[in-house]
């Protein structure tokens, strides 16, 4: 049997995230926008939600909450339903926390768990975006070679999100056949980071590239040690992520054009009674129920210990589509307003555009 109905405590966590996406995220998102930047009161006000110290076990200083990737799901929707980018914002050091929990050694956890746990806001990030043609998050140009008893990193990394401010990154490199996934402190000999990305969307987070010029690496940075670790399940997560942050926004802006469809008076009735703009509300709220299904499905495969590379890269491929489709019907249907940044909808837009095409070509 198939049941889409959420838990009371998948229920309490979205009631939460809709308060906090309504009183912090909506009524901020322009202005960080229009800046750039992010302040560190934001930072600190989604930190003290405790996105990602909830997750963290009591060893580690942690609440030790079960953790469920479809719980995570529906939050990143509500989230992102206040807007994209402060969503990505907030979500950033869970991604990275989350896989030193799930495949970290037991030193890894002890050495770097701790710090996500307290009172101030601590950065991490994953580094798996390149900006290579036809580049494939399972087929990175980043190598490792192996040197003496540790590895040696090579390659370029893009649009690290809290690239200005991580403490370490998480590098997701080939080695060999393989993948690995490496610990990197942000003053690691022959790691630069770059200047804060002038992007198209997502303005108000802060990203950057990374390069990595010949950066040795111990046995003990390579997450799971000896063992290594399920890179394709860190990609995998990574993915069911921006598919719920992309069906939040589409629901933003289905909900800001049905109103205002409903007031907004051509030939003498509301242009929600065209037939033209009828249809394509529908069809909107149709690919919203449709992507956040696809999510869902992933997300419950990855709960379930399962192989979610298929299920993952369908649904972002999907509801990064229907999310540009979806935002740029928005535009449309505010005809010469969606243009006009007194209204959110070309800001979504842009938003939409930019987490779209993140890893560039999906394998399925």
């Amino acid at each position: 049997m198939i049941d889409f109905a959420l838990t009371e405590e998948q229920s309490s966590a979205r009631d939460a995230m809709q308060v906090f996406a309504s009183d912090v995220l909506r009524p901020h998102a322009r202005e960080y926008d229009e800046a750039s930047a992010i302040p560190d009161s934001f930072f600190q006000q989604s930190w003290e939600l405790g996105l990602t110290a909830t997750q963290i076990p009591e060893a580690y200083g942690g609440y030790g909450a079960e953790r469920s990737p479809l719980t995570n799901a529906v939050v990143a929707e509500e989230l992102a339903y206040g807007d994209a980018a402060l969503a990505v914002a907030a979500l950033t050091p869970s991604l990275f926390a989350n896989a030193v929990t799930d495949q970290g050694t037991g030193e890894q956890k002890q050495r770097f768990l701790p710090d996500f746990c307290g009172e101030k806001f601590h950065a991490g990030s994953l580094a798996i975006n390149e900006s290579t043609p036809g580049f494939d998050a399972f087929s990175p140009k980043t190598t490792a070679e192996e040197k003496g008893a540790g590895y040696t990193l090579h390659g370029e990394k893009s649009y690290i999100p809290l690239g200005d401010s991580a403490a370490n990154f998480l590098v997701i490199a080939r080695n060999g056949a393989g993948l690995d996934a490496f610990i990197v402190p942000r003053d690691a000999p022959g790691l630069t980071v770059g200047e804060v990305d002038k992007n198209l969307g997502i303005k108000a987070l802060p990203t950057t590239g990374l390069r990595l010029d010949g950066v040795d690496v111990t046995a003990e940075q390579r997450l799971g040690g000896a063992a290594g670790a399920d890179v394709g399940r860190i990609i995998n997560q990574g993915r069911v992520a921006v598919s719920a942050i992309l069906t939040g926004l589409s629901r933003a802006v289905l909900d800001y054009c049905v109103p205002y469809a409903k007031e907004r008076v051509a030939f003498d009735e509301p242009i929600a009674r065209k037939q033209s703009i009828a249809f394509r509300l529908a069809e909107m709220h149709i690919e919203i129920e449709s992507s956040r299904w696809l999510t869902w499905k992933a997300a419950t495969e990855l709960e379930a210990g399962r192989d979610a590379t298929r299920s993952s890269t369908l649904a972002k491929r999907y509801v990064a589509d229907k999310a540009m489709w979806i935002s740029d019907n928005g535009v449309q249907v505010l005809g010469g307003h969606g243009f006009i940044r007194e209204h959110p909808v070309e800001m979504w837009y842009r938003n939409a555009r930019t987490l779209g095409v993140l890893e560039g070509t999906a394998s399925v």
